[in-house]
């Protein structure tokens, strides 16, 4: 079968041992690979109950069948673990190149069990794996651990899966970040790795994924790649004079990452995912290993508490807390990174930073799961896309016809486009039910309030509100 490595690696940081073990086939075939085959393996192996940031809780760090053939975007994987950050199951989903290397390797999948006594990083070389010391970078940004790694691992075309700070002090917006620059934003991912013990995980594999049918593959790549293109996906990244130089992920003609030139220099620009307009934000967030959006959030309910009184002027501390302070900005991110003062507080997120203050509606929060039966199906094909390790901007082009027609050729089945949806519907349902099982009420599939209520007060939506009674009911 192709696409699959068929070999999982399973590391007890606690006991400090490695293992092999085979795939599950027949998960595979429901489950596909990524998202949905880690999710299972999350509800099989552990316990709904578990505390997030503890031992007992596991991190699974999933390719998809797809992740390093010829397929465009092929690139994508996937970690899964029980999110610090509202207790539910998280599937955090990113690019690069990291996802391929563990591929060469011959991995599909890594499974972190347990936690290291001691700061320590995983260096993963094809077959050898080795648990090692990570005191001398623990404590270091992500820029620079990655940097120093880098240079004792030896080799150009090593990949490093990498927290920062933010990540070592559990703040529950951290991140993982690979290739520098990429991020698995969602659900606190970072202090999950952080509360292992583990730095960062090296690797690089030498081989290549091997496929089922290379005429057929060539065939239907052929034509997705021209709908891509086609559908000039990728143009629609906005351009300004700021812009330096765009990157792309592994076999990625959409290249939707950009270096921006600041007032310090070039970096990382905001692609889709920014702290208001300031790029020394952006790129901060992504040294010290914050997710962009919830900092962004973050800091701006920060802002309304203070305005409304809720917060004194002397938990501030001096630092002003206020729109438009771009100082004011990075040095709260600074403090959100290291849980200093007020900082703390705001590094469990934005609900729980309004909570602490007897405000959660301020928070913004949304979590719905109400759909109709068209967004149903969307959901099941980004499962879908999800679960086999391409990126979702592919859907601006393609349709289910052709992921099918992709994944057949890779793996050298003949699902149907019915039975592909199954697969999508199956991993949501799994996910669904390990929510429930965590105590995830269904009332809380809903709108916050002021969404609802409080009508917009300018722009041309001047005097709506939310109609979701209206749209469900």
């Amino acid at each position: 079968m192709g696409g699959y490595t068929g070999k999982i690696l399973r590391i007890n940081l606690t006991d400090r041992k490695t293992s092999n073990e085979p795939l599950n086939m027949e998960f595979a075939r429901n489950y596909l690979s990524g998202r949905g085959l880690a999710g299972k393996m999350y509800a099989d192996e552990v316990s709904s109950d578990v505390d997030a940031l503890s031992p007992e809780n596991k991190m699974f760090i999933a390719t998809g069948v797809l992740t390093g053939t010829k397929v465009p975007t092929s690139d994508r994987f996937m970690i899964v673990t029980k999110s610090p950050l509202n207790g539910e199951i998280t599937s955090s989903n990113f690019g690069g190149y990291w996802g391929t290397q563990l591929k060469f390797a011959s991995y599909d999948m890594v499974i972190l069990e347990g936690k290291a006594e001691q700061p320590v990083y995983i260096k993963i070389q094809d077959d050898l794996v080795e648990i090692k010391d990570a005191t001398h970078v623990w404590g270091k940004d992500i820029y620079t651990a990655t940097d120093i790694l880098k240079q004792e691992f030896g080799d150009d075309l090593v990949k490093a899966l990498t927290i920062g700070p933010a990540g070592e002090n559990r703040s529950l917006m951290a991140v993982v970040m690979n290739d520098l620059y990429r991020a698995a934003g969602c659900g606190g991912v970072g202090a999950v790795m952080g509360s292992k013990n583990v730095k960062t995980i090296m690797v690089r594999g030498t081989g290549k994924v091997e496929t089922a049918n290379s005429s057929e593959i060539e065939r239907v790549l052929s034509m997705a790649l021209r709908k891509i293109r086609g559908n000039n996906v990728g143009t629609q990244n906005k351009t300004t004079k700021r812009l330096t130089q765009r990157e792309a992920c592994y076999r990625c003609p959409i290249a939707c990452g950009r270096f921006s030139k600041g007032d310090d220099g070039v970096g990382a620009g905001p692609k889709y995912k920014c702290t208001g307009d300031f790029e020394e934000a952006d790129d901060l967030c992504n040294k010290l290993g914050l997710d962009k959006i919830s900092v962004n959030v973050t800091i701006a309910v920060g802002i309304e508490l203070a305005q409304r009184g809720y917060i004194k002027p002397k938990e501030l501390d001096g630092t002003p807390l206020e729109f438009g302070n771009a100082k004011g900005t990075l040095e709260w991110i600074r403090k959100i990174a290291y849980s200093e003062g007020l900082g703390a507080k705001m590094a469990l997120g934005p609900y729980h930073f309004a909570e602490s203050f007897g405000a959660p509606e301020l928070s913004l929060v949304v979590k719905t799961q109400r759909q109709d039966r068209q967004s149903a199906i969307r959901k099941d094909l980004t499962a879908v896309i999800d679960a086999v390790g391409l990126c979702l901007f592919t859907s601006f082009a393609l349709g289910l016809s052709d992921y099918t027609a992709i994944v057949n050729a890779v793996i050298g089945c003949k699902y149907t486009n019915e039975e592909i949806l199954a697969c999508g519907e199956r991993i949501l349902n799994n996910e669904r039910l390990l929510n429930l099982r965590v105590g995830y009420p269904v009332v809380a599939d809903t709108l916050p309030k002021r969404f609802l209520k409080n009508p917009i007060p300018d722009s041309p939506s001047k005097g709506q509100a939310h109609r979701l009674a209206e749209k469900f009911c």
